[in-house]
C-alpha cells in the first residue's frame, strides 16, 4: 500500500526515493581460516559471539525448511528479496517469479513499462480464453525499514516458535503474491480448470506512487490485449475474526497554500502580513478536519474510509529571524471518500483561501477519477466472491480503503476491482516496525484463494 498517489505532480514534488532510508538486515561475512604455513592452530581460532549467533540461525533455518510446506518456503524467500526502496531489487525478483512460473508449467513475459521498470505476467489460460479474463494484482516492491527498531532482521524472514513470520512485506503484499501462485499450483494439482483465463501480475514501485509503474500499465496495448473483466489487488489485516473486503479508494490531493503579505522589520508590528493570513485560513482548514474527527468519533461515520481526512503537513516561509516574511505556504495531505463531489470540495477549498485577500491554493498532487466498485448481486464478480466466501463460512467487512493502492488505476478504466488480503485475527504492521504473518493465517489464506479463484474464474459469459 503507498501514500503517494497519481495524476497531476508539479516538478517541485519530491520523490521518495530521494530520501535513503536504512533498507536491509546487516549481513554477517563467513571468515575461514585457511590451513596455510602461517595460520594459528585449530585450537586457537577465535570464535565470536556474531559466529555463534549465525551458526545457530543456519541451523534454525535448516530446521524450518525441513517441516516447513513448500508455500511457506516460497513465501520466506520472497520475503529476503530486497525489493526495498529507494534501490529495489527487482531483478532477482523477477528471478524467482520466473522460476515459480516454470515450476507451474505457466507462459511468462515481462513488460518495460519505463527504464528499468518490468511488469512480469504469469497466465494460467482458461478454457474459453475469449471471454474476459481476471487479474490477480501484487506489486513486489515494499517500504524502507529502521532495523534498529526491528527485534529480528527485517529480511531474514526469521519465524518463530508460535509460527510468526517477521519480515518486510509480510503484510504488504509479499504475502498475497505467494497466495495467488500457491493457489493456482494446488489447483493445477487438483486437475482444476477454469473457464477465464488469470493472469497474475506482479508490478513495480506501488509504494511511491505506481507512476513508473500499475499508472502507466493500464495505458499500455498489452494490458488492452489483457481484456481484464475483473481485479483482485491488496487489502488490510483485520483484527478480529472477519476478513475486510475493499470496493473503492479515497482520493488523494495534496494542496499548497500560499499567502502574501506585507514584509518588515521584526522590531515593528506590522499589519496584513502573510503569515497573519495564513494562519486565518489555516484555522479554516482544521476546522473541517475537527468536524470530520467528530463524525468518526460519534460512530456517525463507520471507518476511516468514510470521512475525509485533511492533515497540515508542511510549513514554509521567512529567511531570517528580523524579517517579517512576505510570503508564507502551508501544505495539506487531504484524502476525500468517493462518496464525496470532488468537484464541489475544490470549490469550497477555494472559498476558504479567498475569505483572505493575497491568498491562494494549488494541487501539487490530485486524483480526480474516484470510482467505486459497486457491491450488489448485479455485480456478478462481486456475488461469485462472496459466494466462495459464504462457502467457506468466512465473516465479510466491506469498506473504502483509507489510503491509496494500485486499484484506483484499474478502476479508473471502469474495472470492477476489490481489494482483499486473506489476513484475519492479525494487527495492521504494514509499513511498521516488526511486521509479521503468522504461517497459519498464510496457509489458510492459500485455501480461501483456491476457492475464491475457482467461483471467480467460472463466472459464465454475460
Amino acid at each position: 500500500m503507498s501514500d503517494h498517489h497519481g495524476a497531476k505532480r508539479t516538478a517541485s514534488e519530491a520523490d521518495a526515493s530521494d530520501h535513503p532510508a536504512s533498507n536491509g538486515a546487516a549481513h554477517g561475512h563467513d571468515h575461514h581460516n585457511h590451513n596455510h604455513k602461517h595460520a594459528r592452530p585449530a585450537t586457537a581460532t577465535a570464535t565470536t559471539a556474531a559466529d555463534v549467533a549465525q551458526a545457530r540461525k543456519l541451523l534454525k533455518l535448516a530446521s524450518d525448511d525441513a517441516s516447513e510446506s513448500q508455500a511457506v518456503k516460497n513465501f520466506r524467500e520472497f520475503l529476503r528479496i530486497k525489493t526495498v526502496h529507494p534501490n529495489p531489487d527487482y531483478d532477482t525478483a523477477l528471478h524467482f517469479l520466473r522460476r515459480m512460473a516454470g515450476e507451474l508449467h505457466l507462459p511468462f513475459e515481462t513488460i518495460e513499462v519505463a527504464p528499468g521498470k518490468v511488469i512480469a505476467i504469469m497466465s494460467w489460460i482458461g478454457t474459453s480464453p475469449e471471454l474476459p479474463s481476471i487479474m490477480l494484482n501484487a506489486h513486489t516492491d515494499v517500504v524502507p525499514v529502521f532495523e534498529e527498531f526491528w527485534t529480528h532482521g527485517p529480511f531474514d524472514a526469521t519465524k518463530l516458535e508460535n509460527g510468526d513470520i517477521i519480515g518486510r512485506g509480510t503484510q504488504d503484499m509479499k504475502c498475497v503474491a505467494i497466495q495467488y501462485i500457491e493457489a493456482v499450483r494446488n489447483l493445477i494439482a487438483q486437475g482444476v480448470r477454469l473457464a477465464r483465463t488469470l493472469h497474475l501480475t506482479f508490478v513495480p514501485d506501488e509504494e511511491i506512487g505506481g507512476h513508473s509503474g500499475m499508472e502507466l500499465f493500464v495505458d499500455h496495448e498489452r494490458f488492452k490485449a489483457l481484456n481484464i473483466g475483473f481485479a483482485l489487488d491488496e487489502g488490510l489485516a483485520n483484527e478480529t475474526d472477519a476478513f475486510t473486503v475493499y470496493y473503492g479508494e479515497r482520493a488523494p490531493w495534496w494542496v499548497r497554500v500560499k499567502a502574501v503579505g506585507r514584509p518588515g522589520h521584526g522590531s515593528r508590528f506590522v499589519e496584513n502580513t502573510a503569515t497573519e493570513k495564513l494562519m486565518r485560513v489555516i484555522e479554516k482548514f482544521l476546522a473541517f478536519r475537527q468536524q470530520q474527527k467528530s463524525l468518526l468519533e460519534s460512530g456517525e461515520a463507520k471507518t476511516l474510509g468514510d470521512v475525509t481526512t485533511l492533515n497540515l503537513t508542511m510549513l514554509e516561509g521567512g529567511v531570517q529571524f528580523n524579517i517579517v516574511p512576505a510570503e508564507a505556504s502551508a501544505g495539506f495531505d487531504i484524502r476525500i471518500p468517493p462518496t464525496v463531489d470532488l468537484v464541489e470540495f475544490e470549490k469550497q477549498l477555494g472559498v476558504w483561501t479567498s475569505s483572505e485577500e493575497g491568498v491562494t491554493f494549488e494541487f501539487v498532487s490530485k486524483f480526480e477519477n474516484n470510482q467505486m466498485t459497486v457491491l450488489d448481486d448485479n455485480n456478478v464478480w462481486w456475488k461469485a466472491f462472496k459466494t466462495a466466501c459464504d462457502a467457506q463460512a468466512l465473516t465479510l467487512v466491506t469498506e473504502i480503503f483509507p489510503a491509496a493502492t494500485d486499484s484506483r488505476y484499474i478502476r479508473q478504466k471502469s474495472i470492477p476491482a476489490l481489494g482483499f488480503s486473506p489476513i484475519n485475527n492479525t494487527p495492521i504492521l504494514l509499513h511498521d516496525h516488526n511486521e509479521f504473518l503468522n504461517e497459519a493465517v498464510f496457509v489458510r489464506g492459500v485455501t480461501v484463494y483456491e476457492h475464491v479463484l475457482k467461483s471467480i474464474g467460472n463466472v459464465p459469459p454475460q
